[in-house]
């Protein structure tokens, strides 16, 4: 039998197999314009779903995250097992896809909390961990479907939108914050019966605020939502796209629904 050490040598090593592999698919998937028909195929319908991916390998987590994206998903990225745990607590999402060698805390042991806590968001575990052994513990320990890396684009998607159908559950697909609405099928904001008309970048913001309503988002969650994963350009043009949204969503609802916390990013508290 394998040593915790060459098990974890070996899980590193799959990791980097599977980052430049995953890499080379989305690009593939991406010049050939057909992310979103993979994704409009798998699912059926057009619906935006909100993932959460706790995953410590940026060249992994970068790549996960983009080729989601692409395919029309909002997606969290976490590299951190604790801190993966606070936000699957805290917040909701359609689907969880879980690393099992993270920083701060183990897969497994984040799962049996999520599962002990009584929390049944669905989790799918991506890991290099792929023996018999390996993926009966991810299953007995409340994982709905374990893949082992490397894993291509399409088979990923189709997993997530099967562990739904399972599921039961939809994507939403309103968003509602006092008297706001989002619409993510029509991609329309309205207040109050008025449709407020915002550009790409401002819907996508409001998007990301109204999920995260009442918490703190920070300048640096919104530009690597909005551009990279990787963001590491200055923050300062957050706020020129903040100030034109909070203008038009306070002509919409008469009052200021977007509040900047000094010092860390901005609130949205509405009703």
């Amino acid at each position: 039998m394998p040593s915790d050490v060459s098990r974890v040598a070996a899980g590193k090593t799959a990791n980097l197999i599977f980052s430049e592999f995953f890499n080379l698919a989305i690009v593939h998937l991406s010049r050939a314009g057909s992310v979103k028909y993979v994704h409009s195929e798998v699912m059926g319908e057009n619906l935006q779903m909100d993932i959460l991916v706790i995953e410590d390998d940026p060249g992994i987590g970068r790549a996960v995250q983009k080729g989601l994206c692409e395919a029309g998903h909002s997606c969290d990225w976490i590299k951190d097992g604790q801190q993966g745990l606070e936000v699957a607590r805290t917040q909701r999402h359609d689907i969880v896809l879980l690393d099992l060698m993270l920083p701060g805390l183990p897969g497994l042991e984040l799962l049996r909390t999520l599962r002990e806590e009584g929390i049944k968001t669905p989790v799918l575990v991506m890991t290099a961990l792929g023996s018999v052994d390996e993926r009966v513990a991810g299953l007995t320990d409340g994982a709905d479907d374990y893949l082992v890396k490397p894993i291509a684009m399409p088979e990923l998607l189709a997993r997530i939108s099967a562990l739904l159908r399972r599921a039961g559950t939809k994507p939403s697909v309103t968003l509602q914050a006092g008297d706001l609405t989002l619409d993510l099928s029509t991609r329309r904001v309205s207040a109050r019966g008025t449709v407020i008309d915002l550009t790409p970048t401002e819907f996508s913001i409001l998007d990301i605020l109204m999920r995260h309503a009442g918490q703190v988002v920070t300048r640096k969650m919104l530009c690597e939502s909005l551009w990279a994963a990787d963001w590491e350009g200055t923050t300062n043009v957050i706020e020129v796209h903040i100030n034109r949204l909070r203008t038009k969503l306070q002509d919409g609802v008469n009052e200021s629904v977007i509040h900047t916390v000094r010092g860390r990013g901005y609130a949205l508290r509405a009703g």
